[in-house]
């Protein structure tokens, strides 16, 4: 199976892109859902995390208490290590199994930091979503109403817009309206479709 990497930094659009993929009849494995479950009440996971971060990280009714973990890894790059080192093998067997499961022609897979984290080895085409970096921290103050520095910290944490580009076999640019990036989408489909013929 042809599998796309799809990645781009926060604020970028990969919820949209992945929805419209996903319209069109193509499986989307996305990492940030395979966390969110990696996490439930009952997981190793989660079991880890809190044998590290202490059981403030529980709330009372056994969630994960992801406000208190963003505080505490916020400004903590080891903190951030640490959480990553916990969840991201874990992520990338569950989408590895998952992959294999498929019957499609291509799939998806969504992963925020899949240059950073070296998921490119699970796929056959990048495909980054670019957009310049205060265009990124506009949209993103406004869908998640956090400060400016707050955005900013996070996009420091992610590789840079150079480093994601230079990784990237396909683009799509999200600095128009909502209906051209879905019209560039449609056009990679056509292309991933034919691609796919070709791949063994």
């Amino acid at each position: 199976m042809l599998v796309i990497g799809l990645t781009g930094g926060i604020g970028s659009g990969k919820s949209t892109v992945t929805k419209h993929f996903e319209q069109l009849g193509v499986p989307v494995i996305d990492a940030d859902i395979i966390t969110r479950e990696l996490v439930r009440p009952g997981e190793d996971a989660l079991k880890e995390i809190e044998a590290h971060f202490g059981p403030d990280i529980i709330q009372t009714d056994g969630q994960l208490n992801r406000a208190w973990l963003r505080a505490r890894i916020f400004d903590d790059a080891d903190e951030r290590k640490t959480l990553e080192g916990i969840l991201h093998p874990r992520a990338k067997e569950y989408a590895q199994n998952r992959i294999a499961e498929l019957k499609a022609p291509y799939c998806i897979l969504c992963v925020p930091l899949l240059i950073e984290s070296g998921w490119t080895d699970m796929v056959q085409r990048v495909l980054v979503i670019d957009l310049p970096r205060e265009l990124q921290i506009e949209r993103t103050m406004k869908r998640d109403g956090i400060p400016k520095n707050q955005v900013e910290t996070i996009i420091n944490a992610q590789i840079n817009r150079d480093g994601r580009l230079a990784a990237a076999d396909d683009v799509l640019i999200n600095t128009d309206d909502k209906s051209s990036l879905l019209e560039q989408v449609d056009a990679l489909h056509e292309q991933y479709l034919k691609q796919a013929k070709t791949t063994k």
